[in-house]
């Protein structure tokens, strides 16, 4: 009897990696090769049409040097710590009041979750530029109130809240979330702390917030990270402006690599942009273990 060839068994026993195969070539060509060749051009002076003539660390020892790196990080910074918080409150307030059963829910729902849909996108960001620009439907509404007018988009202060409530405005997706993890909620405990005389505020904060806390903690971080990437929102509405009040890191980065041409300067750029959100992904990871609370295991993780 004919035995097969030992490749036949190999593959046999592991065909499986065969579903993910696409998966590997697609993340190899198109994440791996790009960050390794990142990588080896942060050490370079490489220009677009230039090319390299230098290696080295001159790169990472202009960045740390340079003041306005050190404000577009401040800023990024900022915009992250203001941003998220505001966005997470505004979608855990509405998921608590889409969680209830009443007729139409679902309507309200998808509304609410709709904003989500064009988060990111350049129709948004140029909307958001129109609404708030001196003649704007925002400025006229405060006409109409009887308050004074605000240049939304030419004073610095007011520029940077322009493109935070852009990102308030978009908290579909966490929403979903605090709404499901809501609705995983035993009623049993909720009854119960009803009948020991708790109200709605004790309710939320001593039963609900805990039982939550790891769907909070996920959309921190997750929303914490994406901050810290930030890009369309004040390339389009503000340009970085002004006076480089939007000038977030990101911003940075493009100016470097697509108006200076310097690929080289804007690798580094982006290898201290990974590195500034792993160092706060392993913060978040650190803290959580202390903050977090598991039903199922009835202690902190």
């Amino acid at each position: 009897m004919q035995r097969a060839p030992k490749s036949a068994g190999f593959f046999r026993r592991n065909r499986h990696f065969l579903y993910i195969l696409p998966w590997l070539i697609g993340f190899a060509v198109f994440r791996a090769a790009p960050m390794l060749y990142s990588l080896i051009c942060g050490f370079t002076d490489y220009h677009l049409f230039r090319g390299t003539s230098e290696a080295g660390l001159m790169n990472y020892c202009s960045i740390f040097t340079d003041a306005e790196v050190w404000r577009s990080v401040g800023l990024t910074l900022q915009f992250a710590v203001i941003s998220v918080p505001l966005k997470l409150t505004a979608a855990l307030l509405a998921a608590s009041l889409l969680s209830r059963h009443m007729r139409g829910m679902r309507l309200f729902r998808t509304l609410y979750y709709l904003p989500s849909v064009l988060g990111g996108s350049v129709a948004a960001a140029v909307l958001w530029k129109a609404l708030f620009r001196d003649h704007g439907l925002v400025n006229a509404m405060l006409r109409m109130l009887h308050l004074p007018a605000v240049h939304w988009l030419s004073e610095p202060h007011a520029a940077l809240w322009t493109v935070i409530l852009l990102r308030v405005w978009e908290f579909g997706a966490p929403m979903l979330l605090f709404l499901a993890a809501l609705q995983q909620i035993p009623h049993d405990l909720i009854d119960a702390a009803r009948l020991d005389g708790a109200g709605a505020v004790r309710i939320f904060f001593r039963i609900k917030m805990p039982l939550i806390s790891p769907v909070l903690f996920y959309n921190a971080m997750l929303g914490f990270c994406s901050a810290l990437q930030e890009f369309s929102a004040p390339f389009i509405i503000t340009d970085g402006g002004p006076r480089g009040a939007t000038t977030f890191l990101s911003l940075l980065m493009y100016r470097s690599a697509f108006s200076a041409n310097e690929m080289g300067y804007a690798s580094a750029l982006a290898w201290v942009m990974f590195m500034l959100s792993a160092a706060c992904s392993t913060l978040f990871l650190l803290s959580g273990r202390r903050l977090l609370y598991y039903a199922d295991e009835g202690a902190g993780s």
